[in-house]
């Protein structure tokens, strides 16, 4: 035995472990920040949108106790497709996301039997090794031959960290084996869950299918209607300009009557504000995308800004606001703090609009049947301030917020 073999096949083991134990390193690394990240997200994701199917599901059972279909049960239809393809896509993410580590994962373990087999095929080196030199002769010998006592010294300390470094070897292959066997496990567990997600995309998938079929069926029937419907569209159209003109009235006044009181300072939107209702208007806009929803329970249906009818495309649909359907008796709620500034009955219908001012902010909900608040009284964040109305079996609210004069889109206002 020379010193120079044992330090050559001392330099080989060591270089070779290092590159492949960094190598696993690197695949452990990943793999772990990846799964976490992204998995308790994508379930909550996909358990919120299972509860809005649901719940669009049972407001579609409620509107179809109408015998005759009308374009509010279409509408919550299609808002139940939207969802469902939403679901159908965050399956479809989930499923690429698990593939993604089922390769890893089989990289991995190809990694660790290469790591394995490095290791057996260097513990075998060094028991052939020290089986030609088992002799206590020979050890004997390798020391004693040394020119001086350093090197003699030197050859002793040797012999033991060489035979440390073949037991510490011995335990790298017991647990590179623990670690194969227990990403086995792993991909076992990621394949298991990877046949029930694709069970449940085939499920989405035919219940996709089956609504979209009812959907063009309900556009056929409704299509016969054609003309009652334009009309329906033009009615609206027109109700929903005067409110818009009687909601910019009532803040031209607030301005007029606020304009030559003292204490009052004009704000961007030129609305003079008091420092209590500076600091409400920017506590408003602070809780911008965290606002509560103005009911307990409820769907988009409609929403903002202008869009292609769901009949007849040719015809564009303007929405001041978006429309929020519900259950029969739901109540409206504020949906922050402010103070009533109109209840304003709407052209061509029963019912009624409230308008809450918070500071430059106004939220505006529409299709009241029965008002619990009066002007000028002061509302907090989630009191109820009136009884949605229930058209035949649609209970729907419609909600705006105005940033002064201009127009918001509320859905980028409360709460996703």
């Amino acid at each position: 035995m020379t010193i120079q073999n044992t330090n050559i096949i001392r330099s080989l083991l060591n270089r070779n472990n290092s590159r492949i134990i960094i190598a696993v390193f690197f695949f452990f690394i990943f793999n772990i920040g990846y799964s976490q990240t992204n998995k308790e997200k994508l379930q909550k994701d996909k358990q919120k949108l299972e509860q809005e199917i649901s719940y669009t599901n049972k407001l579609l059972n409620e509107t179809k106790k109408d015998t005759k279909f009308s374009l509010s049960q279409l509408i919550i239809l299609n808002t139940k497709i939207t969802q469902r393809q939403e679901l159908i896509s965050l399956i479809n993410y989930e499923i690429d996301s698990i593939n993604v580590l089922i390769k890893q994962k089989s990289d991995s373990i190809a990694v660790l039997n290469a790591t394995l087999k490095t290791l057996k095929d260097n513990y075998a080196k060094m028991i052939c090794f020290a089986y030609k030199n088992r002799s206590s002769y020979d050890r004997m010998m390798f020391i004693f031959s040394a020119s001086d006592f350093n090197q003699a010294y030197l050859r002793l300390l040797y012999l033991q960290q060489y035979s440390e470094f073949r037991k510490k070897q011995a335990e790298k292959i017991t647990q590179t084996q623990q670690q194969i066997n227990l990403k086995l496990s792993n991909l076992e567990l990621k394949k298991a869950e990877m046949k029930v997600l694709l069970k449940a995309q085939e499920k989405e998938k035919k219940s996709l299918s089956v609504e979209i079929a009812e959907k063009n069926n309900k556009i056929k029937e409704l299509k016969v209607k054609e003309k009652e419907l334009v009309n329906t569209i033009k009615e609206k159209e027109k109700a929903a300009k005067k409110m818009q003109s009687m909601i910019e009235a009532l803040i031209a006044e607030e301005i007029k009557k606020s304009t030559n009181k003292s204490g009052k300072v004009k704000s961007n939107t030129g609305m003079p504000l008091t420092p209590t209702e500076m600091k409400l208007s920017a506590d408003f806009s602070e809780n911008k995308g965290k606002l509560p929803w103005p009911t307990d329970n409820g769907v988009i249906t409609t929403t903002f800004g202008e869009h292609p009818h769901p009949i007849f495309s040719e015809v564009k649909v303007k929405n001041n606001g978006i429309d929020i359907s519900t259950n029969t008796g739901a109540n409206a709620r504020a949906i922050f703090n402010g103070v009533v500034k109109g209840i304003i009955s709407i052209p061509g219908s029963n019912n009624k609009a409230i308008i809450i001012r918070h500071g430059d902010y106004l939220s505006v909900y529409n299709n009241i049947s029965s008002v619990y608040v009066k002007v000028g009284e002061t509302v907090k964040t989630k009191q109820n301030i009136g009884l949605i109305d229930t058209d035949g079996s649609k209970t729907e609210l419609e909600l705006q917020i105005w940033y002064g004069t201009t127009l918001q889109n509320p859905a980028d206002w409360i709460t996703k």
